[in-house]
């Protein structure tokens, strides 16, 4: 049996991606929706066509499809750090149509992914009774994508909701298939920058987006020579103190005059630990830890897809800036996959549950 998917605020797919892999056609998208043309564009050409470029809010007053499953992830910016203040953003609100979805498609469950600091917001109490008021039960829940295969630490908060009057037992968060290395475990250790990206070129191809489907997004920036210089005082692990300590003529004012705080700007990644969470900007050395851990370079499009956990036959459409977008946005693929197979047990149970009251009632009449 196949369970229908709705991803709402879908992205690129990284969700859905994550579904799918769980095999044998458990799971079958069958609406997406986003507001960025690019993103939709990739969506479709890697799932099929029936993602639009909408208005949620606008939308889900028409005619819903049905589901069984609603999963997605309402835009995180009301929570995230740069909003500290948390006031004057309606996108905080967007939870809303998300369940009005859910209810109004037939679903009997719910996957919402969003920024760990929801875990600690009154805007959870909020979702988590608007939730039980349409009859859902929910479970929370702080995961980290390293502990589901991701080559990348990236801590995100996911809220699973089930109709309980559809469910014997609910659904459960999925357990962590590894560890960090720190950590006493028989799990296999976290996977690492150099076993996502050494196979790669150490150069990349051009500065453009190619046609080759693996190393098409294998492009860099062409950075001036002040920068190649910067680059080349900052040793594996290292930050913008690094380049100040060691080529302090070289280090812009701003950075010298401010003594503490980002310890990942202009930083290296290491090789062997998973990335830093990779965000939109992972092209700007300036943005975070994105230098390669050895190569005197930004990581380039197609190591950070990797890293975030997406296979090579993933394919992105859409300019540089907007595939960047795509990809920092995305719920890594490993993590989503780990969702899905907890989801799919759930499911399943549901389903003998149904089937052997259904033999007894039969065997009764």
């Amino acid at each position: 049996m196949s369970y229908r998917i709705i991803d709402l605020f879908s992205g690129a797919g990284g969700l859905t991606q994550g579904f799918i892999e769980v095999g044998d056609d458990a799971f079958k998208p069958v609406f997406a929706l986003d507001n960025n043309e690019a993103a939709i564009a990739t969506y479709n050409e890697n799932f099929g066509g029936h993602g639009i470029v909408a208005d949620i809010e606008k939308w889900v007053k028409g005619d819903v499809p049905e589901a069984d499953l609603v999963i997605g992830g309402p835009p995180c910016q009301g929570f995230s750090l740069l909003n500290k203040k948390r006031t004057g953003d309606e996108r905080r609100a967007l939870w809303e149509p998300f369940l009005e979805t859910v209810q109004k498609s037939g679903a009997i469950a719910f996957v919402m992914e969003n920024v760990a600091q929801l875990a600690k917001s009154p805007e959870l109490d909020d979702i988590k009774a608007q939730a039980e008021r349409i009859g859902f039960q929910t479970v929370v829940g702080v995961l980290n994508a390293a502990d589901y295969g991701a080559p990348q630490v990236r801590r995100r908060t996911f809220v699973l909701g089930w109709n309980t009057s559809m469910f014997v037992e609910g659904l459960s968060l999925p357990k962590p298939s590894h560890a960090s290395p720190k950590e006493e475990s028989s799990l296999p250790p976290w996977r690492t920058v150099h076993d996502a990206i050494a196979d790669l070129p150490p150069a990349p191809i051009g500065t453009e987006i190619g046609d080759d489907p693996v190393l098409g997004l294998h492009f860099g920036r062409n950075p001036t020579k002040l920068s190649q210089m910067r680059y080349r005082h900052v040793p594996e692990g290292g930050n913008r103190f690094d380049l100040q300590r060691n080529a302090e003529h070289l280090t812009p004012a701003c950075w010298i005059r401010k003594k503490s705080g980002g310890t990942d700007l202009f930083g290296r990644l290491w090789w062997d630990r998973p990335s830093v969470t990779i965000r939109t900007e992972f092209f700007k050395p300036e943005k975070g830890r994105y230098l390669h851990p050895i190569e005197h370079r930004p990581i380039t499009h197609r190591e950070a897809a990797r890293l975030m956990g997406f296979e090579d036959t993933f394919e992105f459409r859409g300019s540089k800036i907007e595939i960047a977008k795509q990809i920092g946005n995305a719920v890594p693929p490993d993590l989503a996959r780990a969702i899905a197979r907890a989801v799919l047990v759930a499911f399943n149970s549901r389903e003998k549950s149904t089937n052997a009251e259904e033999n007894q009632s039969s065997r009764a009449a």
